[in-house]
């Protein structure tokens, strides 16, 4: 018998050396003081994971926010290199030819309130969301959530591969094969359930992420006037309006960015990446790399975002055939139309610097944030608490 590989091993990694899966150590580590340091016996777990949760998502809103602002004239050269306005030769130079068309601060007066909005809740939510979803279906199917923070500097462990290989000699060498089959079984189901997990959790966090965001994106696509005009032609009901049109396109580009900040980056580099090499400035670095692969795919699905949206503009507005943008797309420019060197260098230019540092920012600097936090929660438990105890103390003299 072939025993799985120790990389497979650690992925799936569960928290207890004996590979019977269903002991209690899984569970307990599904809970959010299983990632942060920051455990207090102060507060309820429900209520510390609550917290938690929630300052990883403002944190990570505010600095997605801050950081497309100072970035949107890039946005803007980026979104018309993936439209159909540019083709043929100097398609960079016509890009950001249209992107400043109307003055050096033209990017910006397309940022309203609601672009400003809309990427705070883009971020928080995708970080919430994914946190939910990661954390949810862990507890659901009895699993280890993603690594974070410290743990993704710590060096791969052995324990759960060295574990399995003695369920193994013990199912070769002994005749008490029923616990031996039951303990691979057992094993092979974590593993799959495992699989499942870490490929749902993307998927519905960038989706949800695509309802909160594609509206927006859409509106500084077109402009606020133009994309009113359009919305009126086409006559959608509220929840169609509410998606926006070429939704399918941009939850794919955001399931794929999904993956790649909070699935492949840490699980790759906890698992392959040089222990005596691990810094937090490896960890900046590695992250900006594993965008620009991660965009490699996710550009294509940009690219067909912006020539749908291209197509829903014609003739004042209609509703979008994907199968017949990508055919007409196919035809006119080949691949070129989905995926070239300027197209990919300038999703580069739009997105590195929010979302290729994000996974720094996420696993490295909001870490630094928790304990603090968790000392004011804590101190606000504590005064309420007091506060009501010398209330009733009060009530109990005067009666």
């Amino acid at each position: 018998m072939s025993s799985p590989h120790e990389e497979a091993d650690e992925a799936t990694r569960p928290q207890n050396e004996s590979p019977n899966i269903s002991e209690g150590a899984i569970s307990s580590s599904v809970e959010v003081e299983a990632t942060s340091p920051h455990h207090s016996s102060a507060l309820s777990d429900e209520l510390e994971e609550s917290i938690i949760v929630a300052y990883r998502s403002i944190g990570l809103g505010a600095f997605g926010a801050s950081m497309r602002f100072a970035g949107m004239p890039l946005e803007k050269i980026a979104l018309f290199m993936n439209s159909s306005q540019v083709s043929g030769k100097r398609q960079f130079a016509q890009s950001i030819e249209l992107a400043f068309r109307e003055g050096a601060l033209a990017p910006y007066r397309v940022v309203g309130p609601a672009s400003m909005v809309a990427w705070f809740m883009q971020y928080s939510v995708m970080g919430l969301a994914f946190q939910f979803f990661d954390h949810a279906l862990s507890r659901t199917l009895g699993v280890a959530p993603v690594y974070y923070g410290e743990e993704l500097m710590e060096p791969p462990s052995v324990s759960s591969s060295r574990s399995w290989k003695g369920v193994e000699a013990n199912h070769d060498n002994n005749n008490n094969n029923n616990d031996a089959l039951s303990s691979e079984s057992d094993y092979a189901s974590y593993r799959v359930k495992t699989l499942a997990k870490t490929m749902l959790a993307p998927v519905l966090a960038g989706s949800l992420e695509s309802s909160v965001a594609n509206r927006a994106e859409v509106q500084r696509y077109f402009g606020c006037s133009k994309f009113a005009a359009i919305e009126g032609k086409l006559g959608w009901n509220p929840v169609a309006r509410l998606f926006a049109p070429a939704f399918a396109s941009n939850a794919m580009r955001n399931v794929i960015m999904c993956n790649t900040s909070f699935v492949i980056t840490p699980i790759t580099y906890k698992l392959y990446f040089p222990q005596e090499k691990k810094s937090q400035g490896s960890l900046f670095w590695y992250g900006m790399g594993m965008n620009f692969a991660g965009n490699a795919v996710a550009i294509t699905q940009q690219a067909l975002w912006g020539r749908a949206l291209d197509y829903g503009a014609v003739n004042g507005g209609r509703n979008i055939k994907y199968s017949e943008v990508i055919r007409s797309s196919l035809k006119k420019e080949g691949m070129a139309a989905f995926i070239t060197l300027p197209k990919w260098c300038s999703r580069i230019l739009m997105n590195a610097p929010v979302q290729g540092s994000l996974p720094w920012f996420y696993n490295n600097v909001l870490p630094m944030g928790e304990g603090p936090v968790m000392d004011v929660a804590r101190w606000v438990t504590s005064s309420s608490a007091d506060y009501g105890t010398g209330d009733n103390h009060q009530a109990g003299s005067i009666s």
